[in-house]
């Protein structure tokens, strides 16, 4: 096999190895407790995220078969802003970062809502210690 071909193979299996879900991911549990205590102020997020994002992205934000877990160093703010989520629900994105294809719109959303949605996502990264 010619070396530059070789060295394509290996970055894509690399890559899709870096991008690829790992058992490490969040505890289903401790995810459940922490959403548990969800204060008052993040209530109206946290019921949107059940309506609207729960079914690809996990009752807690852990994941599922359809869609990545949010409660994830990969969706830190340092990485994805705010603004990255508002934009993916309202537009759909690409996917970049795990192979559960592209995320479509989410119609319905409007950006009140979404911003709660990112709020108590947020709340739930820092309650797992992703800041």
């Amino acid at each position: 096999m010619p070396l530059p071909r070789l060295g394509a193979i290996l970055a894509l299996v690399i890559g899709t190895a870096a991008c690829a879900p790992t058992a490490d991911g969040p505890d289903p549990a401790v995810l459940a407790a922490v959403a548990a205590r969800a204060p008052a102020d993040h209530q109206e997020g946290k019921e949107s995220y059940a309506i609207y994002c729960a079914t690809c992205h996990g009752e807690n934000g852990g994941g599922s078969e359809s869609g990545p877990p949010l409660i994830h160093r990969v969706y830190r703010p340092a990485h994805h802003a705010d603004a990255a989520f508002l934009i993916a629900v309202k537009n759909g994105v690409r996917a970049h970062h795990w192979r559960f294809g592209n995320m479509p719109p989410v119609p319905g959303v409007d950006v009140a809502a979404t911003g709660r949605i990112v709020a108590y996502v947020r709340w739930l990264q820092v309650e797992n210690g992703i800041e």
